[in-house]
């Protein structure tokens, strides 16, 4: 019986493909930072300036989609966007992806009582190189399910000095002793 020959090995497709993967990886990661620090010039990094965005509630470009999930996100106290399993299949300068995430959002207030507001779906993303510069070229986002339940804030009253996270600069992460808040490439 004959065994299979081995596919050769192409150490350059190889290294084109981890570099692929590594870059795309960076644009999801940036777009989920921005969300949660509130940095729409962050967000809007992720994207391709011709990108089309439809996350269910709007679909448009990327300055429309940035603004508005910008604005809708400032109207809570605070969010934290978290990847999961993500799967890539790239081929030249062209990709495509399904990316899942978790998202809890903290709505309302003191007085009128604070909510935990879970959704968790799917990114199905193309993505695109140009130039070397891989980003999002067209996302749809696909939620699987949502749950709204009461929340408070009775951790941070009881531990008032506990570092927490913050938004528009006033995160401990994006203090000048911390790590780069944005990545540099050479």
């Amino acid at each position: 019986m004959n065994s299979p020959s081995p596919r050769p090995f192409d150490l350059e497709a190889e290294i084109r493909d981890l570099a692929a993967r590594r870059d795309i990886g960076a644009a999801v990661q940036r777009y989920m930072r921005g969300l949660d620090r509130l940095d729409p010039d962050l967000q809007a990094s992720a994207f391709h300036p011709d990108a089309v965005i439809d996350c269910g509630l709007m679909r448009g470009g990327v300055d429309a989609f940035v603004t508005f999930a910008q604005n809708l996100l400032k109207t809570m106290d605070a969010t934290h966007h978290l990847l999961g399993q993500v799967s890539l299949s790239i081929d030249g300068d062209r990709a495509s992806g399904e990316c899942y995430f978790q998202a809890w959002h903290r709505t309302g207030s003191e007085a009128e009582g604070w909510r935990d507001v879970f959704i968790a779906g799917r990114y199905l993303d193309t993505y695109t190189s140009i130039d070397g510069d891989w980003r999002i070229a067209t996302r749809t986002l696909v939620t699987d399910w949502v749950t709204d339940h009461p929340g408070d804030m009775n951790f941070f009253t009881a531990n008032p000095d506990a570092p927490r996270g913050g938004r528009q600069g006033a995160d401990p992460s994006q203090a000048s002793n911390a790590m780069p808040a944005k990545e540099v490439r050479s």
